[in-house]
């Protein structure tokens, strides 16, 4: 493992969960001994006895080709890797450096926090996530074969994806999403205490991501710069409209306003069609889930409390989320469960005492 980071780690955490030897080497001593402290390996120090079955380069887009050539030169490993989230320009790099592309399985797994650093690692991050991987013509199969078994020892799915199709893929999905995210938090800067007061989950919700670190990104979006930009520019098309909109509106009569606005409801209808094509848990169709709220009080148990009610009355919460009540030492639990299972969580809520509102 070439690179402690958070992914670096995650992957030697997952591997060393399935008994693999992971040896980890990083230019920085400090992430270095953290990772080694955290269990995720044992310093690789000189080069080994002999090639390691696999070799994965995590580090920055940029670094990547000339990791891999260095690794390369050294016989480091039988088949190489990368974790990079751009794909196109690491090839590139790698062919214009003269490395054995055979030998190399460009990848990249779907999955991270805002947070970075081998201290934000976990070993199940990469369970049921998507993990791409995109083989040049010049790839051997048997690099592909050991490649895919690395990812699917971690837990993730592996999908075959061409390097530039790739790219387009998570402008749209995860960097331009990413961009939109911190210029909605930016708006926060400088934000009257009264609005902050006032944030609850939506603006969590939008803004979660763009505590991830500048630096990092940076390098993310210089690499992947012209398909992040086609997405910035369609989300900037859409969202002058709606201002444009808003304005008109605000100075017509009635009849006129509605006629504008039906503008800015085809956007939010498009966005409900667009939210709803996202796939559901494990990968599979979007499931439709139905909120069941509880008033919690801010003390230590409650939530394992509502679990376990859960489980007795037979019930799986698929997910859950909390609103905290400003000033109060209470919040509202959204607890989301298939449609069927509401009224019986519900019903087992309330015999233990919980305030949970009639369900429709």
């Amino acid at each position: 493992m070439i690179g402690t980071g958070l992914i670096g780690t995650s992957v030697a955490l997952a591997l060393r969960g399935r008994g693999a030897e992971v040896l980890l080497s990083d230019a920085d001593e400090a992430s270095l001994a953290m990772a080694v402290e955290l269990g995720a390996g044992t310093p690789l120090s000189g080069a080994p006895a002999g090639p390691v079955d696999i070799a994965v380069l995590a580090v920055p887009p940029a670094a990547v080709a000339g990791v891999l050539q260095e690794a390369q030169k050294e016989g480091l490993a039988r088949y190489y890797t990368d974790v990079a989230s751009v794909k196109a320009r690491p090839v590139m790099d790698a062919i214009a450096h003269g490395c054995d592309l055979a030998s190399y399985v460009p990848g990249h797994p779907l999955a991270g926090r805002e947070r970075s650093g081998p201290a934000a690692a976990r070993a199940d991050l990469f369970l049921g996530r998507p993990w791409a991987l995109c083989p040049t013509q010049a790839t051997d199969p048997e690099a592909l074969e050991a490649v895919t078994g690395l990812a699917r020892s971690c837990g993730a799915e592996v999908h075959l994806v061409d390097p530039v199709e790739h790219d387009k893929a998570v402008a749209l999905v995860s960097h331009g999403p990413h961009v939109v995210s911190a210029a909605v938090a930016a708006r926060l800067e400088r934000a009257p205490d009264v609005a902050l007061d006032l944030a609850g989950t939506g603006v969590r919700d939008v803004t979660r991501i763009a505590a991830s670190d500048p630096a990092l990104w940076v390098g993310i979006l210089t690499a992947n710069a012209e398909p992040v930009a086609e997405v910035l520019d369609a989300v900037a098309a859409d969202l002058a409209l709606a201002a444009a909109m808003l304005r008109a509106s605000a100075g017509a009569g009635p009849d006129v306003a509605d006629v504008i606005m039906a503008k800015v409801g085809d956007l939010l209808g498009r966005g409900n069609a667009g939210r709803a094509r996202i796939p559901g848990k494990h990968g599979g169709t979007p499931s439709a889930y139905t909120l069941v709220q509880v008033v919690i009080p801010d003390r230590p148990g409650e939530l394992a409390r509502i679990f376990e009610a859960a489980g007795d009355a037979g019930v799986n919460i698929e997910d859950v989320s909390i609103e905290h009540s400003p000033g109060l030492p209470v919040g509202v639990a959204e607890l989301s469960v298939r449609p069927e299972a509401a009224q019986p969580l519900a019903v087992a809520l309330r015999e233990r005492g919980w305030a949970v509102p009639v369900l429709p």
